[in-house]
């Protein structure tokens, strides 16, 4: 009970984005603009201002992005496995394959902020920085044999990966922040948190997922169960220990994201069927992500 009541703030904003979509501003530009304004200001305002702000020890970083890598890479694979139930082509599975690794970097920061404060922040993000890269290749790699598309413009061009650059080269050159520009990434921070998640809930979609509903089951217990043990076996096996356990297995168990759709419609994949199991994902992400925070014990 007390993981449900965690996790109820963060998710009752998820319910009021995808309420106000409905019911209130359902313009079509409105909140495709709020997902931009998040997506290459706000978010990586936070991310920077967080890695930028707080001491980062390399070393002890190390094992953390390898369990992470090895966490993706598993999604991927394992996920593949379902390939035969799925009644898919093959373009349109490789698409939906994209949920059963990425993961909703909004959701995390907000779980990591509220757990561990400015540190938690840092990791979470330093974590989704170096996994983003990874996320992409994946997805751009396995698509562009059945469309079109450039692994490296998606790199270049991605805010999440600028941002961690960014905030990691100024946190090691050993600058402060001038108070009045760490003041306004504060305020642009704070503000990235409860217009992302209002995002993440207008951008639920229902509908016909299209395939075999197992092919579907399988990369969401992929998604949200196997990857979280498979974070716990490595995490374990690589020496993490506290927060930065934590932290891995609540990436690991995030819901699938938005950028999985964007990415599927921009090279000609199954966008419906990615913003189904996006959805899927995400509302069932509140009864496994209350699980793991509790066997956690966080």
């Amino acid at each position: 009970m007390q993981s449900l009541l965690l996790l109820l703030p963060d998710f009752s904003l998820i319910l009021l984005g995808a309420l106000l979509r409905r019911t209130w501003i359902d313009n079509e530009g409105f909140w495709p603009g709020v997902e931009r304004l998040v997506y290459f200001v706000l978010f990586p305002a936070l991310l920077f201002n967080a890695l930028a702000s707080v001491r980062i020890d390399p070393a002890s970083a190390l094992p953390l992005v390898a369990s992470g890598a090895a966490v993706m890479l598993a999604g991927f694979a394992i996920g593949w496995v379902g390939r035969p139930l799925s009644g898919l082509s093959g373009m349109s599975f490789v698409s939906r394959l994209q949920c059963a690794y990425r993961f909703n970097a909004y959701i995390g920061f907000a779980l990591a902020g509220k757990l561990y404060g400015v540190p938690g922040i840092a990791m979470m993000g330093g974590l989704c920085g170096a996994m983003v890269p990874i996320a992409n290749i994946l997805a751009v790699s396995s698509m562009s044999r059945h469309g079109q598309g450039s692994v490296v413009r998606e790199l270049l061009r991605n805010p999440l990966i600028l941002a961690t650059v960014a905030g990691l080269a100024w946190n090691f050159s050993g600058l402060e922040l001038a108070g009045p520009v760490e003041s306004v990434l504060k305020r642009l921070g704070d503000a990235a948190i409860a217009l992302g998640l209002l995002a993440v809930g207008a951008a639920l979609r229902w509908g016909d997922a299209g395939g075999r509903w197992i092919g579907s089951v399988w990369l969401i217990a992929v998604k949200l169960m196997i990857l979280p043990v498979t974070a716990w076996v490595v995490g374990g096996q690589l020496g993490l220990t506290g927060m930065a356990f934590e932290i891995l297995v609540i990436f690991a168990a995030l819901p699938s994201a938005s950028s999985a759709y964007i990415l599927a419609m921009r090279m000609g994949g199954d966008g419906p069927g990615v913003a189904w199991l996006i959805s899927a994902t995400t509302v069932l992400a509140v009864p496994t992500l209350a699980l793991w925070l509790y066997m956690l014990r966080v």
